[in-house]
C-alpha cells in the first residue's frame, strides 16, 4: 500500500538509493542465513500464526549476530534508513523485519516527520503485533513527540479501517509518560472503544494501563466514567495495576 506524505493513503513510497543499506544487505543476508535453524522456524512461525516464514533465530542471538552485521558501518540518514526497513520488509524470512524495525528505533532520532509514509506503509504491509507495536511506541511516538503536527496524522489514524494502522495511534504515546495528551489519549480510546477487533480492544486498555503509571487516577475516573463504552477487555487491561 503506498501512501501520502500526510501519512494516509495514496502514492506509493520511493526506495532511495544507499550505498549504505547496499553493505548492509548483502551482510544480513550472508550472516543470518548462515545461522538458520529450520527446526526451530517451524515451530516460530506456528507460533506468529503463520504471519511470515522465519529463519529459525532466537532473539539473543540474532541481536548478537546484528551487531556483527552493523560493525564498522556509518551513521545512516533518513534516505538509508528508509532504504534499509524497505528492503528488509522485500525479504520475506521475519527476522529481516525485525532488524528493520531495531535499526529504525535506533535510529529514529534521525528521521524527519517527512518519514510518516515510509512508516504507515511497514505498519500495514505483513503487519502483526510484533512489529506494529514497536513501530508504535518507539518509531511513530518518537516522530510525533519531535514534530507535533503530526498528531493530525494520529487524529486520522484512530478512525482508519486498518485495524493496525488504529492500533498505532492509539500506542504511540505508550512511552510519553508526563508528556502524554491525556486528552487525546481518551478521545481515542473512546472512537474505538466499540471496535470488533481484540488486538484494537487489547490496545485501548494496554495504551491507558501504561498512563495509569503516571495518572492512576485519570485513568481510574475516565473508566469510570466510559465504562459501559469500553470493552470489558480494555476495563480489565486498563485498571490491571490500580485496581477500580
Amino acid at each position: 500500500m503506498g501512501v501520502t506524505a500526510s501519512g494516509t493513503a495514496g502514492a506509493p513510497v520511493d526506495l532511495p538509493d544507499s550505498a549504505l543499506a547496499d553493505t548492509l544487505l548483502e551482510r544480513l543476508t550472508a550472516t543470518y542465513a548462515a545461522a538458520a535453524d529450520p527446526g526451530r522456524a517451524a515451530s516460530m512461525r506456528a507460533y506468529m500464526k503463520d504471519i511470515a516464514p522465519f529463519l529459525g533465530l532466537t532473539t539473543p542471538d540474532r541481536r548478537t549476530l546484528s551487531r556483527t552485521v552493523l560493525l564498522g558501518t556509518g551513521r545512516p540518514d533518513e534516505a538509508d534508513c528508509t532504504a534499509v526497513a524497505l528492503r528488509c520488509w522485500r525479504l520475506p524470512e521475519r527476522e529481516y523485519h525485525y532488524f528493520a524495525v531495531d535499526y529504525l528505533r535506533r535510529h529514529v532520532g534521525r528521521l524527519s516527520s517527512g518519514f510518516l509514509p515510509v512508516a504507515r506503509h511497514l505498519v500495514t504491509t505483513i503487519p502483526w503485533w510484533d512489529t506494529v507495536d514497536v513501530f508504535a511506541a518507539h518509531v511513530v511516538g518518537g516522530l510525533v513527540a519531535a514534530d507535533p503536527e503530526l498528531k493530525a496524522a494520529m487524529d486520522t489514524w484512530i478512525g482508519d479501517d486498518d485495524l493496525w494502522v488504529a492500533r498505532t495511534a492509539l500506542l504511540h504515546q505508550l512511552r510519553y509518560k508526563d508528556a502524554t495528551d491525556a486528552e487525546r489519549l481518551f478521545a481515542y480510546c473512546v472512537r474505538q472503544s466499540g471496535h470488533g477487533d481484540f488486538f484494537v480492544r487489547k490496545a485501548i486498555g494496554w495504551c491507558l494501563r501504561e498512563y495509569a503509571k503516571t495518572d492512576p487516577d485519570a485513568v481510574r475516573d475516565f473508566v469510570t466514567r466510559e465504562r459501559d463504552r469500553l470493552a470489558p477487555l480494555s476495563v480489565r487491561e486498563a485498571l490491571k495495576n490500580i485496581g477500580p
